[in-house]
């Protein structure tokens, strides 16, 4: 009870002190208030990126591999070697299908922008996807309305397509798509599906402004051996790790593509934990130069607490001789200024968190980016504005506690 009565009594005195001096509080508690404002503000800005980014990545398949004619990430690329190698093919595709016994499914994808057309609606530059059957196994295709398209489809190459929704939206204005036909560089090709609506991702792609097609009718519109993007996706099953995977991908490309032992692969196998780790670097420069930025505010705000309770002490002499006359031990004085000096960041604080979470409110009205106040930047805060209160006022409080009552209480004459 008697920490209690102790923590109410500072709590009281803090507050005294804030209501008196006004000026020099708010002057002192200014520099908290930015300190933890730039610190939180920072960090929740790209904590808010990192999620949208790691998002968008996930979104790809944690336990999905792609064989690319490209790496991803290598410190050691030789690019004039990669430039020679062979785009992953559909023969390909049809090696692994027949050879793997770890995948759960495998999808060829390869893309090219083209124009659409539908009367007097016209679209330039849509991105253009063709896909093989197993597609929405690996990817998460989510569909609004229609289907994806059959084996049977897939096979033959038959000219239908799902559309993104602002393809939807432009190309069959106040109409329901499904059924209707558009031409893609002069074929002409049915709608049998709409694809759900998303908006960008991290790296400003979008099924919104995409168009699906079956691999085979995609020949129609490009050649697949000069293609640049021609992607092979695999997923891993259930019980399989990546790692797992891309050992017995390797031989079964090397095998196919007879290279012989000791040579270099020519192809390449990525993944997104490659993704993955290059934003943790990234993100660890980030949260130094947040802490940067802060730091400045959050020393001169550490200066203005401890100098309030300097002052605070000389001003209160008096009652501490009273006190410890009445027979206050040294830990009780020494915690109440410890107290007050705690409460009074944290004030400074909570200002300044409440000053990020209405920026984070005015953000997420005015733009369409999800700006994330995390509960843990909210306790960072706390506990750091806490932490300089607890630093800046432990001297102050120290000399309260050791000094002599008979001196103290002279200041009474």
């Amino acid at each position: 009870m008697i920490y209690l009565k102790l923590l109410r009594e500072s709590l009281i005195f803090a507050f005294n002190e804030l209501i008196v001096n006004k000026v020099r509080t708010f002057l002192s508690l200014l520099g908290i208030t930015i300190g933890i404002f730039s610190v939180i503000s920072v960090f929740t800005i790209f904590d808010s990126m990192e999620i949208y980014l790691r998002n968008s990545i996930n979104s790809l398949g944690s336990n999905v591999l792609f064989v690319q004619k490209w790496p991803w990430m290598d410190n050691n690329l030789e690019w004039w070697k990669i430039m020679n190698r062979d785009e992953p093919s559909l023969d390909d595709l049809d090696e692994i299908n027949k050879k793997s016994e770890l995948m759960e499914a495998a999808s060829f994808m390869v893309g090219t922008n083209k124009t659409l057309k539908n009367g007097n609606n016209i679209m330039e530059d849509i991105s253009v996807q063709g896909v093989s059957y197993d597609y929405p196994r690996i990817m998460n295709l989510e569909i609004q309305s229609g289907r994806f398209f059959t084996q049977l489809e897939a096979n033959n190459g038959r000219g239908v397509a799902l559309v993104g929704s602002d393809v939807a939206e432009n190309l069959f204005p106040l109409t329901d798509p499904i059924g209707k036909d558009f031409k893609i560089g002069g074929y002409k090709t049915y709608v049998i599906g709409i694809i759900k609506k998303k908006g960008d991702d991290a790296f400003g792609n979008s099924p919104d402004k995409t168009i699906l097609l079956p691999v085979n009718y995609m020949r129609n519109f490009m050649n697949f051996r000069n293609s640049g993007g021609s992607t092979i996706a695999i997923l891993a099953k259930p019980t399989i790790s990546n790692e797992q995977l891309r050992d017995e991908l390797t031989g079964i490309l090397r095998s196919y593509h007879r290279i012989k032992p000791g040579k270099e692969d020519d192809f390449a196998i990525n993944e997104t934990s490659v993704i993955s780790k290059g934003f943790d670097a990234f993100f660890g420069i980030i949260a130094m130069v947040g802490w940067v930025i802060g730091g400045f505010s959050l020393l001169v705000g550490g200066f203005g607490i401890a100098n309030i309770m300097f002052v605070s002490v000389k001003e209160r002499v008096n009652i501490i001789g009273i006190q410890k006359s009445l027979g206050a031990k040294n830990y009780f004085i020494l915690f109440q200024f410890l107290f007050e000096a705690i409460a009074l960041a944290l004030i400074g604080g909570l200002i300044g968190l409440l000053i990020v979470f209405l920026l984070v409110l005015g953000v997420n009205a005015a733009f369409d980016f999800g700006m994330v106040l995390t509960l843990g930047n909210i306790l960072l805060g706390i506990v750091v504005s806490s932490a300089i209160g607890l630093v800046s006022g432990f001297v102050p409080a120290y000399q309260a506690s050791k000094l002599d009552p008979v001196v103290a209480m002279r200041s009474l004459s």
